[in-house]
């Protein structure tokens, strides 16, 4: 199954963490063993998966980006969002997580983001829940 998810991005670049939603599928279809997909359909976001437990390091993050990829480098493409378009690239437009005993498999310190890189705005994301 396929579910279709809203989420409404603040900043022009941001991480929402996005993992309650995605759990909250799982529980909805009481999946116990299986994968997801987390797919994000836009060229200027994207998802991954980091700590939660410390809010700096999303600042960090964000600040890295935002360094090695300026909105003010001097690109081609000249719709003002070119460095939106570098940074989902870098993070990628999917994740494939393990579920296992009705709970996504994650690291004690990590959660599921969505990257806004051309924000604020209405976005939106699949969640593919496949059981074993």
């Amino acid at each position: 199954m396929v579910i279709k998810k809203s989420i409404k991005t603040n900043s022009r670049n941001e991480l929402l963490d996005i993992t309650r939603e995605i759990q909250g599928e799982i529980s909805k279809e009481n999946i116990q063993s299986g994968t997801v997909v987390v797919f994000v359909p836009h060229t200027t976001a994207a998802v991954t998966i980091n700590e939660n437990a410390d809010p700096d390091v999303k600042k960090d993050i964000l600040k890295f980006m935002q360094d090695k990829v300026p909105n003010n480098y001097g690109f081609d493409h000249i719709e003002g969002n070119s460095d939106s378009h570098i940074k989902s690239s870098v993070f990628g437009p999917s994740i494939t997580l393990i579920i296992e005993n009705g709970k996504l498999l994650l690291g004690t310190w990590q959660s599921v983001y969505f990257c806004e890189f051309d924000g604020p705005r209405n976005r939106k994301y699949f969640v593919k829940i496949t059981q074993d």
